[in-house]
């Protein structure tokens, strides 16, 4: 799905040249600088006269004179040298200002003119920051993370890597796994990276020049025959049929190579079923499969096919009763690969040859060894993401020039050969940047154009610049034609990566695949019945540890009855299983939306609060939503009092804030504290007893959730924190963690209705999104911002970037919250341009 596509409505606002948008960002700037500029007069602030009275009136009550709230405190510091050295202390006083935190709701606050002066003071004096000319922050040099690195091999090479099997998960630091600081080397995974590259070289260079023709196709292709469903997921417990026809070039010899997944949950199930293929009428392949817990099979049968149309099918048939089902149980078409035909006449170019070769090696010497310095250079150009040295392709020609020369050896072998070290290279596993010699001098020199490409293509495509974005950086044209480049990245398919990578960060969508929640307790407890079930649960797996043989006719019976009591259950709860079809629309569902905003240009606050979303029959069934049909997700328009529209009420978003049987408030208002808001919660103190301990204290009864919390708020160690969260968390109450609608939670109506610390009132979760969208817009404008420049530069923001950050906030306010006006913010800023250049400033001042 590409990001942006140009229409006739959003042509003449995302399309604004790229200066004339700076232009805004130039206004935007100078007025976040006259904001800072102190006094009206213009004279430069003091901290005597300007900032201390401020102080005094509205803080030293809780902060001097030997009080220590939150362990803050002004009055202690020997010399105004010594207090504005506290950087970290007044980049916290900074943001509980803008997000008026602090004074607290209930003590006398300053006016908007006294907080200008306070924040220009910390800006100038403090932070010794100028707006006209701000200080890009420090670069540290990224290794590739593993999302990175397998794209990068893929556009590279062709070569596809399953990167979950071959390199451990990346570290994160500030929400994202792009962060230089924590995307170390250690020998272990040098040792990896020197493997695979022996491995992909090998693998993706062609070393024929001509092979049989090969198509693939996935498990989607293959549509049901009879209602809705493909390939790529089938039920166990259901008859299915589904089919592809796929047309044959010629007469000749094919063979047919698939891949079936068993995808069996965690827990044993008893199902087995029996997949046959045939092509037409007629059976070539049949095989029986039983429980199994992800475990793939290859098969591969050979015929003889006339040109022309063949039908391809594959029929599921269950062989056990649907009332032995105890678990979530498919079979999966992974892949079916067509080869041939086999006969040498109708061969072609391998797979991927162009990435490597454009014809075949010359018969001379002098011809060959051109040709071969010639396909080193372009590929290291690509790979190193710019132009090698000479004496590097000169080492890599010798090493090729060496292997082919050896006998059974061929000019492909020695390219392939030369190309281990090249993909082992930190020039190619660390993105190595410098800087524009022609602004050298400069305080904060720009980079050059071959690192501005990799900067943007890897901020939006996640992957290496291609040979469009090369080129205009070898020829110094890039700068001029950014604004036309980043509108092509928008539109390519490539950029669905800054909506996978980014969003499934920030809003954790990623997590929406693996996350364990458990259907039938979750739905229990909105009954009130979950304590029950848990019995029953509890007895049934200890009559089921029992040896068959060993069991009496009582404990048998009784194993029947639960069964039986399960079942009847099922029938009446909705369905609410995650399965993989559920847990695809519910992380596409938040994927659409961003892009949606992206791609239209509308106002980012339409995250937060929007008439629409993006379902399918399957998302809008459990949503509750009627008159939506087909697989197909599209936007759907909601009724005016419907509590859904923005990502707070996103299923998916509602799933990874949630305990495996149960919703977290808890989790759920920490989460909008720290990604929606940007004033994240500190970390809880030790040995903080769990909700459930809270439970347990309050004797039999089943309370609600949001009784258990106000009986742990009591605690003081916890009182103040909860304060902050409680509210925003509970607002989501009416949402199980499943992502349903419940008017109950244990047999008692829900009340979502709250109080936010900054004093706003709200009765539902949709006036809590109304109050975000209006009274905290700039919050949420300042909090997207941190976000996306953090993803985009790869590293923390510092007090050095406060400037910048208000910078793009102003910009993005003045052009109504449009996308377009965020992103050119961010590509256009000093600290994505530009970097610092000496030791002390690399060290972090």
């Amino acid at each position: 799905m590409p990001l942006y596509r140009p229409s006739m409505r959003t042509r003449g606002r995302i399309s604004m040249p790229l200066q004339a948008i700076g232009v805004s960002l130039w206004l935007a700037g100078l007025c976040w600088t006259a904001a800072l500029s102190g006094a009206e007069s213009g004279t430069p602030l003091e901290f005597e006269r300007d900032v201390q009275p401020v102080l005094k009136t509205y803080c030293y009550d809780c902060h001097a004179e030997g009080v220590e709230k939150g362990q803050v405190v002004f009055d202690r510091f020997a010399t105004l040298a010594e207090l504005k050295s506290q950087r970290h202390l007044w980049l916290s006083v900074l943001k509980n200002l803008q997000a008026g935190l602090m004074p607290p709701e209930k003590k006398p606050r300053p006016n908007t003119h006294e907080i200008r002066r306070v924040e220009g003071w910390i800006t100038r004096d403090v932070f010794g920051l100028d707006p006209a000319n701000p200080d890009p922050g420090r670069v540290t040099v990224r290794r590739l993370n593993r999302f990175e690195y397998r794209n990068t091999i893929r556009d590279l090479t062709g070569y596809t890597i399953k990167i979950e099997d071959e390199l451990p998960p990346d570290d994160t630091g500030y929400g994202f796994d792009n962060i230089g600081d924590v995307l170390t080397l250690s020998p272990m995974l040098i040792e990896k990276y020197m493997q695979l590259a022996e491995r992909i070289a090998n693998a993706a260079v062609p070393r024929v020049r001509r092979v049989p023709a090969e198509v693939s196709l996935v498990g989607s292709e293959f549509k049901k025959s009879e209602g809705k469903g493909t390939g790529d997921r089938m039920n166990v417990y259901e008859a299915a049929r589904v089919h592809r026809t796929w047309e044959a070039p010629t007469t000749g010899t094919y063979k047919l190579l698939f891949d079936i997944e068993v995808l069996g949950q965690f827990n044993f199930d008893p199902g087995k079923c029996r997949l046959q293929l045939s092509v037409g009428n007629r059976s070539v392949w049949t095989n029986e499969f039983g429980w199994q817990n992800g475990k793939k099979f290859n098969f591969e049968i050979e015929e003889h096919w006339e040109h022309g149309p063949q039908a391809l099918n594959f029929q599921l048939e269950p062989l056990t009763p649907l009332e032995q089902k105890t678990n979530s149980f498919d079979v999966r078409i992974s892949s079916v690969r067509l080869r041939g035909p086999l006969e040498e006449p109708h061969w072609v170019r391998p797979k991927h040859h162009e990435k490597f070769f454009w014809q075949d090696p010359p018969g001379s010497r002098e011809g060959r060894d051109a040709y071969g310095r010639e396909v080193l250079t372009q590929f290291t150009r690509k790979a190193f993401r710019r132009p090698p040295s000479e004496k590097a392709v000169d080492r890599l020609f010798e090493i090729a020039s060496q292997t082919w020369a050896t006998p059974d050896k061929s000019f492909e072998d020695g390219i392939a050969q030369a190309l281990v070290p090249v993909l082992a290279s930190p020039r190619f596993l660390f993105r190595v940047e410098s800087t524009d010699v022609a602004d050298a001098s400069a305080k904060f020199p720009r980079i050059d154009e071959q690192a501005l490409a990799t900067r943007l293509s890897y901020f939006l495509w996640s992957t290496q610049p291609d040979d469009e974005l090369s080129g205009l950086a070898d020829r110094g044209q890039l700068r001029k034609q950014l604004g036309t480049q980043v509108r092509r990245m928008l539109a390519d398919k490539r950029s669905d990566a800054l909506i996978e990578n980014f969003i499934g960060q920030w809003l954790q969508v990623r997590d929406v695949e693996g996350i364990d929640i458990n259907a039938r307790v979750v739905q229990a407890r909105d009954r009130g019945q979950d304590k029950e079930l848990n019995q029953r649960n509890k007895r049934f797996q200890e009559l089921i540890r029992i040896p068959d043989e060993q069991r009496t006719d009582e404990q048998k019976s009784e194993i029947e009855q639960l069964r039986a009591r399960r079942r009847a259950e099922a029938e009446k709860m909705p369905p609410a299983e995650l399965d993989g079809d559920l847990r695809r629309a519910l992380r596409d569902e938040t994927h659409m939306t961003f892009g949606h905003v992206i791609r239209e240009d509308r106002d980012v606050i339409e995250l937060i609060d929007s008439d629409y979303t993006f379902l399918n029959e399957r998302l809008a069934k459990h949503y509750g939503i009627t008159n939506v049909s087909g697989s197909a997700m599209r936007r759907v328009s909601l009724p005016a009092d419907s509590p859904r529209g923005g990502v707070l009420t996103h299923g998916s978003v509602l799933a990874v804030t949630s305990n495996p049987t149960r919703t977290s408030p808890v989790k759920r208002g920490l989460f909008i504290l720290d990604n929606i808001l940007g004033t994240p919660a500190p970390p809880a103190p030790a040995n903080v007893p769990s909700l459930e301990d809270a439970e347990k204290e309050m004797g039999d009864r089943q309370p609600t959730l949001r009784e258990t919390l106000e009986f742990h708020r009591q605690k003081p160690l916890c009182f103040s924190c909860h304060n902050r969260m409680d509210p925003l968390g509970l607002a989501l109450e009416n949402f199980n963690a499943l992502g349903m609608w419940r008017d109950a939670e244990r047999g008692h109506p829900i009340n979502p209705g709250g109080k936010l610390i900054t004093g706003e009132s709200f009765q539902n979760i949709r006036e809590l999104k109304r109050t975000l969208a209006t009274q905290h817009r700039t919050d949420f404008h300042r909090c997207l911002t941190e976000k996306l420049l953090t993803y985009a530069l790869g590293r923390g923001l510092e007090y050095y970037d406060v400037t910048t950050v208000e910078s793009i906030v102003s910009q993005l306010q003045i052009n109504q919250g449009r996308f377009s006006s965020l992103l050119t913010g961010i590509i256009e800023s000093a600290p994505f341009q530009r970097t610092r250049t000496s030791a002390k400033d690399r060290a972090g001042n």
